[in-house]
């Protein structure tokens, strides 16, 4: 204890002498048990007290390392640098390495290019990949935290995993379908790639919810797009032209506009479309009825969050870091919450 905090420190925070201090800290007798409380507390109240000046003291780096849609990767970059207030006493900056490919290596080449850059911690959104997941142990290895953020990377050493249950998320977006459009008829399911581990966790969700509730619904699957409206168009038209019977939508990784834009080439409407992320793009979809729901969850939450953890894994913060499934919220057109792009202002 005595290498933690000088013993006038201790002594000036437990309202005690220097010597009564010495004797406790030393185990000598003639102590009574409520002075060595006292002692003890006074110690815990400094070791809060020290990370909080420590906090307050150079600026710490966060860097947001994302592959994703534009749209989506510009919404969590805007709510990462509106949450870096709420840190206080810590004064953090953040630095965006955004990528709209869905590329493992491109992925592994930023998380090294950070840690030779030296980082805080990272906040990462990348493939599933072993090479991804060798670069996030690289990283960790060199003293810097990482947060899988909305999908996770399997068998790494991150801290942990900030987002929703993608499972359940899927088996929800299932259960609107069946409840919306019936038991019967196909059902469209986009992803933006299925290196991403959150959105093949959300197929598998939404495929056994699916076969449990509507098992006549079949499946017909459109991946590897990069959840870009350009590259989600001609499979999703070509999907809709060879399954007549397609009637339901869940989009797991985007491309949306594309998609109506499909249907709208074949003369056709979906009766449901359950879609991700309450983004720009999405609110205004959702605004106009175009789409029937968003699957939403609080990204300013959920980046809060991943900040709080990588403090703690870093020894910045109390605690130890684990990961907590974020809220699934269903927005429609009546319930929508504040955005994004309203929040702007708060920071």
């Amino acid at each position: 204890m005595r290498g933690r905090h000088r013993v006038t420190d201790i002594a000036a925070q437990a309202g005690l002498s220097r010597a009564t201090v010495d004797r406790v800290l030393h185990g000598r007798p003639g102590v009574r048990p409520e002075t060595v409380t006292q002692v003890e507390r006074a110690i815990e109240e400094l070791d809060r007290q020290r990370a909080q000046v420590e906090l307050s003291g150079r600026p710490l780096i966060l860097d947001l390392v994302m592959q994703a849609p534009p749209r989506f990767a510009v919404a969590s970059q805007q709510a990462l640098e509106a949450e870096l207030r709420s840190l206080r006493p810590a004064v953090v900056r953040a630095r965006s390495h955004l990528n709209e490919d869905s590329d493992p290596r491109a992925a592994a080449q930023a998380l090294d290019d950070v840690r030779r850059r030296g980082s805080h911690g990272v906040v990462l959104k990348a493939p599933d990949h072993p090479e991804v997941a060798d670069a996030v142990d690289r990283v960790v290895g060199s003293g810097v935290p990482v947060v899988t953020f909305v999908t996770d990377v399997s068998g790494s050493r991150r801290a942990a995993y900030v987002g929703v249950d993608n499972r359940a998320a899927g088996a929800t977006a299932a259960y609107l379908v069946t409840r919306w459009a019936g038991t019967s008829g196909d059902v469209l399911v986009t992803l933006s790639s299925s290196s991403f581990r959150g959105e093949e966790e959300r197929e598998t969700g939404f495929r056994e919810a699916l076969a449990r509730l509507a098992p006549e619904r079949r499946v017909v699957e459109v991946s590897g797009t990069d959840g870009r409206d350009a590259g989600v168009l001609a499979p999703a038209l070509a999907a809709l032209r060879a399954h007549g019977g397609i009637d339901a939508v869940y989009s797991a990784g985007g491309g949306n506009d594309a998609i109506l834009e499909a249907f709208a080439a074949v003369g056709r409407d979906p009766t449901v479309f359950v879609v991700h992320d309450l983004d720009e793009d999405n609110r205004r979809l959702l605004r106009a009825h175009r789409v029937s729901a968003v699957l939403h969850h609080d990204l300013r939450g959920d980046l809060r969050r991943a900040c709080r953890l990588l403090l703690q894994a870093g020894g910045r913060a109390p605690g130890a870091p684990t990961t907590r499934p974020s809220q699934i919220q269903v927005v429609t057109p009546f319930n929508e919450p504040p955005g994004l792009v309203d929040d702007r202002d708060d920071r």
